[in-house]
């Protein structure tokens, strides 16, 4: 029997989504990490250090930005043109209003820190605000549309020009300035790139009643945002305050992988997901089904590679980033550990979204960060290794909240949706078994780089084999869903 036709072109739009999606994070996120590679070998711990203290202070500011619009454009059923004026006009203004805040506290933020090296970082990267209000509107509509083309466009000629502008400022010996200059090159760029590949653009138009009917959604989503600096960017602030810039910098590094890891794992499905998920949220079993698919498809992915990195951490920062990034080793072996738990998360926060319970994922997130400012404030004394272990602790011991929430919204099958994990997990314990056990045969025998490859190549090689021996039913699913993706990219 053949399915609907809006079935079908609702899932064909998802598959070509999901590669553009692909196309976008992975091309994105190789180019990045080729430029954080290059930079991390040029610019030693410090000037990444003094980055992420800026960092913290321009991310805070930046919660205030959105006010939700964006993701409210995305999920509403019904959005038209006074709408979306209404968002652009009220984010830019908002943009503008923030930049020049930015600009006149930087001074203070330098104090708070005892840093003043950073005052003049501040107030360069806070021209990236107005930036981002120019285009925070046009980036939902193509998503609302599944149009992930134009975002993959813009977000990959943006990365490469301003990984020029960055290395080429290292190479000169910028310093610190090297990584503002790839920032706002980046920024600058993305607004072009997307108004050159973007359709929409605003009328001077603006309704307060539409204005009021966004920030009525959007309320919650702007709570989280706000909550969720805290829960992101907490332990920063204390390593930053207590530990000073250098031991920010090695733990901002190790962090910097973890973001790029999820980004290119985890992110790529769920901002195809939000939209698939929305057209679904008054059909509970194809959304449920959808759920399943999409979880499991991710964790299979996504587990064995943030484990696989946890094994083979000491070889691959010693051989991408040289002996001076040492104390980031154990740093990210800790971090790797959330990576599973992330992608549990990540479509349980999904789903809420779709089905327009953004206020739960906001009390979720809000009992994570109290935790999280806790615990790093009693650890942090003890060091960045002590504030990554209680990040990772903390995340696994509340995780029962979120699946409690999932199961009220959707009724998944406890049995099924648990099921789900069982094979990537098993999979990904024989593969890291494996990784290490060839480590510790190999490692006084051969040089670093034939142990990292030899160890990799049959630690896949294992996990591929014990998936298709434990179901090879799922094992033809996936290959047939590659198969279908080959097909049409």
């Amino acid at each position: 029997m053949e399915p609907p036709k809006e079935v079908s072109n609702l899932r064909q739009k998802a598959v070509k989504g999901i590669i553009w999606s692909v196309i976008q994070s992975w091309g994105q996120q190789l180019i990045s990490f080729g430029v954080f590679f290059l930079l991390a070998r040029l610019l030693g711990p410090e000037n990444f250090g003094l980055l992420a203290l800026s960092s913290v202070y321009l991310a805070f500011i930046q919660v205030f930005l959105d006010q939700g619009f964006s993701t409210a454009i995305i999920q509403l059923e019904k959005i038209d043109s006074e709408d979306l004026d209404t968002a652009f006009w009220t984010n830019l203004v908002i943009s503008i209003f923030l930049a020049i805040l930015s600009i006149t506290c930087a001074e203070l933020a330098a104090d708070i820190f005892n840093q003043p090296k950073i005052v003049a970082i501040i107030r360069y990267l806070s021209i990236s605000f107005i930036f981002r209000g120019l285009n925070s509107v046009q980036e939902a509509v193509l998503q609302r549309k599944l149009a992930f083309k134009g975002l993959a466009i813009r977000s990959l000629v943006a990365v490469l020009i301003s990984g020029i502008v960055g290395v080429t400022m290292a190479y000169l010996n910028f310093g610190v300035w090297s990584l503002v200059g790839q920032q706002l090159s980046n920024s600058f760029v993305q607004v072009l790139v997307l108004w050159q590949v973007s359709d929409w653009r605003p009328r001077f138009n603006f309704s307060f009643t539409r204005a009021k009917k966004l920030f009525a959604f959007g309320i919650n989503i702007f709570g989280f945002n706000v909550i969720n600096f805290f829960n992101r960017r907490s332990d920063d602030l204390l390593i930053g305050y207590f530990l000073g810039p250098v031991a920010l910098g090695y733990y901002s590094v190790a962090y910097r992988l973890l973001l790029i890891m999820t980004e290119v794992l985890i992110s790529t499905t769920t901002k195809v997901a939000l939209p698939v998920f929305s057209k679904l949220q008054k059909e509970p079993e194809r959304f449920r089904n959808a759920f399943y698919n999409s979880t499991q498809l991710a964790s299979l992915i996504t587990f064995p590679l943030f484990l696989g990195v946890a094994a083979l951490a000491p070889e691959l920062i010693k051989l991408l980033f040289g002996q001076q990034w040492a104390k980031s080793i154990p740093v990210m072996q800790v971090l790797s550990l959330i990576g599973p738990l992330h992608v549990i998360l990540f479509y349980n926060s999904t789903a809420m979204m779709a089905m327009g319970k953004a206020s739960w994922r906001l009390w979720i997130q809000l009992i994570n960060t109290v935790s999280n400012v806790i615990s790093f404030a009693l650890v942090v004394k003890w060091g960045i290794l002590a504030v990554a272990s209680a990040y990772v602790i903390r995340g696994y011991l509340l995780l029962p909240i979120s699946f409690v929430a999932i199961h009220k919204l959707i009724q998944i099958n406890w049995k099924k949706y648990f099921s789900l994990y069982v094979i990537p997990l098993v999979a990904s314990i024989a593969m890291i078994s494996s990784i290490l056990g060839i480590k510790y045969f190999l490692q006084t025998t051969i040089n670093l780089v034939s142990v990292t490859v030899i160890s990799s190549i049959i630690g896949a090689s294992i996990y591929i084999a014990i998936i298709a021996l434990m179901s090879p039913q799922l094992f033809s699913v996936i290959m047939n869903l590659f198969k279908k993706i080959g097909s049409r990219a």
